[in-house]
């Protein structure tokens, strides 16, 4: 599919795909004028809160609404006894991963309770203030049951079944067992074993989940304000459990406060807000609080694992062995699976290098906290991590630097495409190239001069590297094949208005990350306008083409080849009905700056603008026979692989204080991979973002429980999060290899931060403090664990 001639869309000197144009609705953001779900307000609405259950496990023995009833302003009181008629209930499997079970989920708890904050009675009441001050006058009367609460030990013969009905508490596992990985270890130089701890955390969206429910009972229509990441998705989902038409479900997602793959998964609470206003027959609003937030949003990255891995005396890598175990809580979450995360680690550990001896054992296990599913990166960082520390570790034993391991264990550039020991399929990468431009970059020879005159002076500073591998623009093998009506596809309409300006509706939504803005730029350089001459449209699916939305680094990929592919049918029919207009051959035409004119000497012949005119308001000057079309529709779905891989190498220079234990991130960079770059500046915020988020997994942010199953730091008080004053200045450079299997060749880059971040500070950590002999692998690295392994505590 891929098109380079030297006059591609993506080469002409008109091409706005390259340059860092600025997002076109930073200016409303910037004046507090976006909408957000909590600032919309409908006719006759109600505000939901709800009675969340105080224990980890517990029966439900009895529940007394009758005081919050009396309350005035009360409108309804329901449990999941009054919503059974309303809603069905899901359950989060799919069929590609091969045994996988969970138990039925339903909007309010129906009998038991199986995490802290899991949703009981939902009020209805004309503000939020009544709905929670009867939420208060609630009585639940339960009978506490054993908590499950400890992964490592869910599956023994002694350990509580949380769901009796699936027999035990696996959710999910397993197996890999690729060459022959005991003689590859047998006949090893070296071979290096660590167990790795990672620790639950979550994302802090600006905007929590939010969603108002609006059915009108006459026409059996239900319209779903959301702010949430796929709207095609939902629409499915909330028609199929309440029971109605999808071509009568609308969901409008207008500006979104972040999102990290919070947004794609099915909550309890928002059903029970869908179930409600079914019932009522009126709108029904639930804004999720901070409290709220930290209990019920899916957390991630609750992972212990063991590895080891082996080399040969020149630092080559030739086996990989991994037992992998993960706590997810009481469900797999509907629909994409707590399996998913598991399933990229084990696919992804050691993923840039050649070895072909490869064995995993990953296990998922429900438990008693609350539930675990897809985050930003989805078992990248997991991945990246264990095999990272590993080749450092052995490098250290080898008395090798790390970078030249690397390079030595690196697939062969001549080898793609390359089918891994886990059976991914990777595209043509660039892992030693994008490495040696980052040891170039950061001037490694240098800091490693200026690294041994510190050490000499009591001044531990560190280096770490990670190289890394991004799942991105998944294919339909990925969720298709699974049963979930998730759109691997995704499309764009696009029109000349009679102004000349472009309309461009697109189905990847906009969540910060700069959709409307790169849709812009591939919109205007295929047509052949300026960016700010486009008006871009998503999040409404009444509107726009039916699409996947925003998830998996797939916005630009596959969204982005959609816009190309529409915006070059518009130019085509632009310029037939010019050519008529003009009595000139189309191809003798050309669309510069938003006029038509001659392709070889640029002269002027029309503007847009005056050939809108004629066609929607002057079709009787228009020559006979002519039916101008100026609207245009493409899809695109990538089927050459099940994913563009992308690949970055990351480094990290930090120093340690062996005193207090206090790290001091120093200075960052990222070489990156994303195939077509088409705003530089965008692709740059995201990867900064990207790279704080990792770091505030590898420092500051875990979910910390009780061995009861209480979340004991949910609030913004107690639960850390990266700030900007501690965070070092981030450099980001790029390698360019588009991917063959589209025109605009653009891979994903959203998550590739995520992914690199907590590996190579892990590493650099481990490099500060490799002359006193300690050394980390349980994350986050907070000060109290560096001076344990410093032994001063």
């Amino acid at each position: 599919m891929n098109d380079r001639s030297a006059m591609s869309v993506l080469d002409k000197p008109n091409s706005y795909i390259g340059r860092s144009v600025p997002r076109p609705n930073a200016k409303r953001l910037a004046q507090g004028r976006a909408t957000y779900v909590d600032d919309i307000v409908l006719p006759r609405m109600v505000h939901l809160a709800f009675c969340r259950s105080p224990y980890a496990h517990a029966e439900i023995l009895s529940i007394d609404s009758t005081a919050a009833l009396a309350l005035p302003g009360v409108l309804r009181v329901v449990t999941m006894a009054d919503l059974q008629d309303y809603c069905t209930p899901w359950v989060g499997v799919l069929d590609h991963l091969k045994g996988i079970k969970s138990a039925p989920q339903w909007p309010l708890a129906n009998g038991k309770a199986f995490f802290q904050g899991e949703p009981i009675v939902a009020v209805a009441a004309t503000s939020r203030a009544i709905a929670e001050d009867a939420v208060d006058l609630i009585e639940v009367d339960y009978k506490e049951l054993p908590p499950v609460t400890d992964m490592e030990t869910a599956l023994d013969p002694d350990t509580p079944v949380i769901h009796p009905e699936l027999g035990d508490n696996l959710c999910f596992e397993r197996s890999i067992d690729s060459g022959d990985v005991d003689a590859a270890f047998a006949e090893a130089a070296v071979v290096v074993e660590e167990t790795f701890h990672f620790n639950r955390h979550t994302g802090v969206t600006l905007e929590p989940r939010s969603i108002i429910c609006d059915y009108n009972p006459a026409d059996e229509t239900l319209t779903l304000h959301m702010s949430v990441q796929c709207p095609h998705m939902s629409k499915n989902l909330y028609a199929k459990h309440l029971g109605l038409d999808e071509d009568k479900v609308r969901v409008i997602c207008k500006d979104v406060g972040g999102s990290f793959g919070l947004k794609i998964h099915t909550y309890s609470d928002e059903m029970a807000a869908g179930a409600l206003t079914v019932m009522l027959g009126r709108p029904v609003k639930f804004i999720a609080d901070r409290l709220e937030s930290f209990t019920t949003d899916i957390h991630a990255r609750d992972h212990r694992v063991t590895a080891k891995m082996a080399f040969t005396q020149d630092g080559e890598i030739t086996a990989v062995e991994m037992d992998d175990i993960t706590g997810i809580g009481p469900y797999s979450v509907y629909p994409r699976t707590s399996g998913i995360e598991m399933n990229q680690v084990a696919n992804l550990t050691a993923g840039p290098y050649k070895h072909l001896n490869y064995r995993v054992r990953a296990r998922v296990v429900f438990q008693n906290k609350g539930v675990m599913c897809q985050y930003r990166g989805v078992g990248h960082p997991i991945a990246v991590a264990v095999g990272e520390a590993l080749i450092d570790k052995g490098a250290a034993a080898l008395g090798m630097d790390p970078a030249e391991v690397r390079r030595r264990s690196f697939i062969p550039d001549d080898a793609y495409p390359y089918t891994s020991p886990s059976g991914a399929i990777y595209e043509r990468q660039s892992h030693r190239q994008s490495l040696d431009k980052l040891v170039a970059v950061m001037d490694y020879e240098a800091l490693r001069r200026e690294q041994r005159v510190l050490r000499e002076r009591g001044i531990y500073r560190g280096i770490g590297f990670a190289s890394l591998i991004e799942v991105t623009n998944p294919s339909p093998a990925f969720y298709g094949v699974g049963g979930a009506r998730i759109a691997s596809q995704d499309g764009c309409t696009i029109r000349l208005d009679p102004t000349g300006g472009i309309t461009c509706a697109t189905g990847v939504t906009e969540q910060g990350q700069g959709t409307e803005t790169i849709i812009a730029q591939i919109a205007a350089s295929a047509v052949g306008v300026a960016p700010g001459q486009v008006r871009v449209i998503t999040g409404d699916t009444d509107v726009v083409p039916y699409g996947g939305g925003t998830w998996a680094s797939r916005g630009a990929g596959i969204g982005g080849e959609a816009a190309l592919q529409a915006g070059k049918e518009l130019r085509r029919n632009i310029l037939e009905v010019a050519g008529a207009i003009l009595q000139s051959a189309p191809e003798s035409l050309d669309i510069r700056d938003g006029e038509i004119v001659d392709a070889k000497s640029g002269n002027e012949r029309m503007p847009l603008a005056e050939l809108g005119r004629l066609v929607y308001f002057r079709g009787d000057t228009l020559p006979e026979g002519l039916q101008p079309e100026l609207v245009a529709t493409k899809h695109y779905v990538s089927r050459s692989y099940p994913f563009a891989f992308t690949n970055a190498a990351h480094a990290c220079l930090l120093e340690v204080d062996v005193e207090t234990g206090l790290v001091k991130l120093l200075k960052y960079w990222v070489v990156e991979d994303c195939g077509t770059v088409i705003n530089p500046l965008l692709v740059a915020e995201q990867t900064r973002g990207g790279v704080v988020q990792g770091i505030g997994a590898a420092l500051y942010e875990e979910c910390l429980y009780s061995p009861e199953g209480q979340m004991i730091n949910g609030s913004m008080a107690d639960y850390l999060l990266p700030m900007a004053a501690e965070m070092p200045e981030i450099f980001v450079d790029h390698v360019t290899t588009p991917t063959e299997t589209s025109e605009l060749g653009a891979k994903g880059v959203g998550e590739a931060g995520t992914a690199g971040a907590p590996g190579a500070v892990m590493n650099a950590i481990n490099d500060a403090l490799g002359p006193l002999d300690a050394r980390l692998s349980h994350m986050p690295f907070t000060p109290d664990k560096i001076l344990r392994a410093l032994g001063k505590t």
